[in-house]
Formats: C-alpha cells, structure tokens, sequence
C-alpha cells in the first residue's frame, strides 16, 4: 500500500462501513470531511479528536499537540485536555523522550490545553518515534454547527498560506539537502513556519461568528481539503487556483522536489465557508488577530472543481499526500 493517509475511498470500502452501531448521544460520529466526532452531554457537548505524527522528525512533540487541538477548533470548540501516546524504538534515547514532551508541554500551555494521560513505551514495532494524541474539547449545544445552512454562493475561504507544515517538516529535517538549492534566508523562513501552525484563534473567531462549516487543512493539502468539505456539506465547490496564497518559500521548495503545493499538508491553515454578511464580520475579527483570510472559491450546486484562468479542472479525491512523496525522494527509496 502507498504510504500515508488512507485514501477515502478506501477508507469507506474497508474501514466505516463497519462502523454500524449508532447511539442517540453520539450527535456526529466517523465520517469523511468532518474533523472530531461529537458527544451530547446535556448543555454542554464534548468534541473529540485523535491524530498521529508520523512524518516529521524535529519538533513531533509540537506538532502532535498542535494537530489534534487544530481538530477541536474546526468545531468551533475549545480544546482542554490532550492524551499523549509515545512508541519509541529501542534506539531511543530517555533524552528524546525528554525533547519530545518538553516540546509538547510548553506547547500546551501555550494553548491552554493540559495533558492529562496518555502511555509511553519503547517497542521495536516503530522504527522511529510515532506520537498519536487525542484531544478533548467542549462547546455550548446552541453553537454546534449546521452544515444544511449553507448556501449556494456561500463563499470558500482560507487562512494564511498552503503547505506550511510540509514546508517547515521538510526545510528542518533536510536542511542539508536544501543548502546551496535555496536562500539561507529562505530556508529560515521556511523553518519557522513551524510557529504558525495552530488554527486555534481562527477556529475561536469562526466559532463567535458562527460559521457552519471549518476544516483543518491537514493530509492532502487545500485540494484534498476542499475535496473532503465537498463531501460533508453536499454541495459542490470551485476553487480559483490563483486565488489560493502560497508563500514564495512553498512555492521554490516544491518546485525543486517537483511536488504539488496544493497537495501538500498544510497544518496551520483552516478552510472555511461564510455568507456574505459572516465574511465581512470574520475578516474584520481576523485582521485585528494578525490572520491572513483569503477568499478562494465559492459554493456551487454540485462537483468539485479548480478553475485555472477559466479552465475547469475536476478536482480528484485525496491520495498519499506530497510530503510522502517528497520524503521518499529525499531517503533515496
């Protein structure tokens, strides 16, 4: 099988159309473009997520915090508790272990999420240290969101760039391979776009302002994203390719890996979908926060497409994303 994510299609054929047994306090449970599953809890209700981190090597315990607590977010919910499970092979060392939960505690407290349990364990099962976390949150019943309010016309939206995570996991592990290809200054940059890789703020704000429909761009980049929306809201979608923002470190990374930046994980980027009268109240919260929001397609009847300067391209359904690619390229396999 090809590595990472397992493509949606298959992911039905062989994984959720096992998940039969319903439960009338489950309010949304598995399902393809929907972030955290949903649990009725009275006023209250609790969002849940559980993720891994499998592609990266520097900074994992950031990154694992960040991405299950992006997951509440796309609820519009608060994020208060995260599980941690840590496999380690043999290799390791107890100071990787240190580096890894150094990283993930100041990372939670930066968050306000505290790491309530979870299980550490060295096994020659992994090869190299995999962290899957899952994350605990909470949001007022009244503020769930309803996907039947969306309209045709309704606007697609993006917060600040695509590919930053999968371009700062590349530029930190590979910096070597990256050094008399790119910039030292743009190699920096690149690194530390591993800062900007919580949706947090924007997940909070779309919450306040009450949108329907968020969406963490993780595997698969915008495209996949996009893909997976269309699958939740069932409505079609048009993407304007040139309106979708790409740094211009993004943009020199792929094309010296020859990648697709529009597949590429995008960790830190939410999508979203706002009327017009949600639009205008959500840029104006965003720009006070220092967010980059981005129009970049729109709600259409049906189908998923990218239109390139009026070319019409069917956007496909989300495979193994770039990083995989690249990774391979870059370990020689």
């Amino acid at each position: 099988m090809v590595t990472g994510k397992l493509p949606n299609e298959l992911l039905e054929e062989v994984v959720l159309k096992y998940i039969t047994h319903r439960r009338d306090d489950i309010i949304a449970g598995a399902a393809v473009g929907l972030d955290n599953a949903l649990v009725d809890l009275g006023d209250n209700v609790a969002i849940l997520s559980t993720d891994p981190i499998t592609g990266a090597v520097k900074d994992i315990g950031k990154l694992a915090v960040h991405v299950s607590c992006n997951d509440v977010s796309a609820s519009g919910g608060t994020p208060i508790g995260i599980l941690m499970t840590i496999l380690v092979p043999p290799e390791a060392s107890h100071e990787d272990i240190e580096r890894i939960m150094k990283d993930a505690g100041e990372t939670a407290r930066e968050l306000d999420v505290e790491i309530i349990g979870g299980h550490t364990e060295v096994t020659d099962a992994v090869n190299k240290v995999v962290i899957s976390t899952t994350v605990i949150g909470k949001i007022k019943k009244d503020k769930i969101q309803s996907l039947d309010k969306i309209r045709i016309g309704d606007k697609v939206l993006m917060t600040k760039s695509t590919g930053l995570e999968g371009t700062s996991i590349l530029l930190n592990d590979f910096e070597d391979y990256f050094s008399d290809k790119m910039e030292i200054a743009k190699i920096k940059e690149g690194q530390d776009y591993g800062r900007h890789l919580s949706v947090v703020e924007e997940g909070k704000i779309g919450g306040q302002v009450g949108l329907n429909y968020m969406h963490d761009i993780t595997e698969g980049g915008v495209l996949g994203a996009a893909w997976e929306a269309n699958m939740a809201i069932k409505k079609g979608l048009k993407l304007y390719k040139n309106s979708i923002p790409i740094t211009e470190v993004t943009r020199e990374l792929c094309e010296i890996l020859d990648i697709n930046p529009l597949r590429l994980i995008s960790s830190g980027s939410m999508l979203m979908i706002a009327n017009n009268e949600q639009l205008e109240v959500l840029e104006r919260e965003l720009e006070e926060s220092g967010i980059k929001l981005s129009v970049i397609g729109e709600v259409i009847d049906e189908g998923i497409y990218l239109d390139n300067d009026g070319s019409m391209e069917i956007i496909d359904p989300p495979q193994a994303d770039e990083l995989y690619r690249a990774l391979a390229k870059l370990n020689g396999k």
